[in-house]
């Protein structure tokens, strides 16, 4: 067990680091590469899509798939309405707010029905793509920046996923109190994202 809380916590050390790269639009990188490391770079999409995979996970069943499935395509659709300049309000405050209720909702075990699960991640990941979008830099292709950002947050599904099950493993007597701990944490991270402090 401590071995476990350890590994998660370096973990989430490394990570850290990365949110201080998000959403600048800096770098050369072609639009694959540079779309793929727009989620991975930034803590709020890290942690919004990696609670969406420990949702998924937490709900089970179809859910498993449908959730992460919800997110990634309404992402694309938030992306493509940033590409068409359509205006979508409060962005960073709808990712924020993605990050605290997640958060919440991985850390007090709410479990909704799927279809309400699809769409609560759906109406989040449009502001994530908005943001995917918006960010994309001019010189780079669009439809391999939008394939980079999508299959960098069907990795960090499937890393949510992969830690729902490793902490479900764990025991279930642990298992509760780890799922609160790494879902209230992201929530106050979440807290301090709509706040600026990150």
């Amino acid at each position: 067990m401590n071995r476990f809380l350890a590994q998660l916590t370096c973990l989430a050390v490394c990570l850290i680091p990365t949110a201080a790269l998000a959403h600048v639009g800096v770098g050369t990188a072609g639009g694959l590469a540079h779309g793929f490391m727009h989620p991975v770079s930034g803590l709020d999409h890290q942690l919004a899509m990696v609670l969406v995979g420990i949702l998924a996970y937490q709900l089970g069943g179809r859910a498993l798939w449908l959730v992460p499935l919800a997110f990634v395509s309404a992402m694309a659709f938030g992306g493509v309405l940033s590409a068409l300049a359509a205006p979508v309000p409060f962005v960073e405050i709808g990712i924020a707010l993605s990050v605290i209720l997640l958060g919440a909702g991985v850390a007090l075990g709410i479990k909704p029905p799927a279809a309400v699960a699809v769409a609560v991640v759906g109406l989040f990941a449009i502001f994530h793509g908005h943001a995917h979008g918006t960010e994309m830099p001019l010189d780079v292709s669009g439809a391999a920046y939008a394939t980079g950002f999508m299959a960098a947050t069907g990795l960090l599904h499937a890393i949510g996923v992969g830690l729902g099950y490793t902490v479900g493993m764990v025991s279930q007597i642990y298992a509760n109190s780890i799922y609160r701990l790494a879902g209230g944490g992201a929530s106050v991270v979440g807290l301090g994202l709509l706040r600026g402090l990150f």
